[in-house]
C-alpha cells in the first residue's frame, strides 16, 4: 500500500494514510477513462436543438411559375431547402442523447482517475474539513495554506452546504460527496483535495 501525508487546514503535518492499491494504486486505463467521459458529457448534453423543416415553413404553397418555357429550373415551392426563408433539410429536431455505459466500465475508470491524482502528487488528505461558518476568504486561506491553487475537487464524506456555500464563489474549486465521486470532475481538477474520513468512505464504496 502507498501512503501519502495527511495536512491539517492550516497546512501543518497531521501524520500519514496507506491507500488502497485497489482503488488508488491502479494502472490508468485511458481508453475507458475516454469512454466514461465522453458517456458524461453525452447524458448533460440538452438535446433542445430544433429548425423546422419545408413542410414547418409557413407559406410557400403555391408554384411560384409554370413548370416549362420559362427558362427558370423547375420549382415547387418558395419554402424548399435552396430559397430564402425556405425550410431546413435534415432539420435537427429534440432528441435524448443519453446512452449507458456498463457499471464495471465506470468504476474502472473512477479507480484510473483516482491512481492517476496520486501518480502526479496532486491527491490532498485533509485530516477533518470543517467550516464554522459561510466563509468564502476562510475557504480560500485553508486552500492556500495546503498549496492548493488553481482547480480544485473538494471531497466530504457527506454534503455539507457549509462548505459548499464557502467554495461557490471561487473559480475552478467545486465540492462533491464521496459517495458521488464523477470521473470528469476528477479529471477536470487539477487537485482532488480530501477530507479522511471521505477518503474511507472512498474505500468502502469503490472497493
Amino acid at each position: 500500500m502507498s501512503t501519502v501525508n495527511v495536512l491539517n487546514m492550516s497546512g501543518g503535518s497531521a501524520g500519514t494514510v496507506e491507500l488502497d492499491d485497489g482503488i488508488f494504486g491502479i494502472e490508468p486505463n485511458e481508453a475507458v477513462v475516454h469512454e466514461v467521459v465522453k458517456n458524461h458529457l453525452a447524458n448533460c448534453r440538452q438535446g433542445t436543438q430544433s429548425a423546422l423543416t419545408r413542410a414547418e415553413v409557413s407559406g410557400g404553397g403555391k408554384k411560384p411559375w409554370r413548370q416549362k418555357g420559362t427558362g427558370h429550373a423547375r420549382q415547387g415551392s418558395t419554402r424548399a431547402p435552396q430559397w430564402t426563408h425556405g425550410g431546413i433539410a435534415f432539420a435537427p429536431k429534440p432528441r435524448s442523447y443519453r446512452y449507458h455505459v456498463n457499471k464495471k466500465v465506470r468504476r474502472l475508470a473512477l479507480k484510473s482517475v483516482l491512481s492517476a491524482k496520486v501518480k502526479e502528487g496532486n491527491l490532498v488528505v485533509i485530516d477533518a474539513i470543517r467550516m464554522d461558518a459561510i466563509k468564502t476568504a476562510e475557504f480560500k486561506k485553508f486552500l492556500d495554506a495546503v498549496k492548493v491553487s488553481g482547480k480544485a475537487l473538494v471531497v466530504t464524506p457527506a454534503v455539507d452546504m457549509t462548505i459548499y456555500k464557502s467554495a461557490r464563489n471561487l473559480p475552478g474549486v467545486e465540492t462533491a460527496p464521496a459517495a458521488q465521486l464523477n470521473v470528469y470532475d476528477i479529471l477536470n481538477a487539477t487537485y482532488l483535495v480530501v477530507d479522511q474520513a471521505a477518503l474511507k468512505k472512498i474505500e468502502e464504496v469503490y472497493a
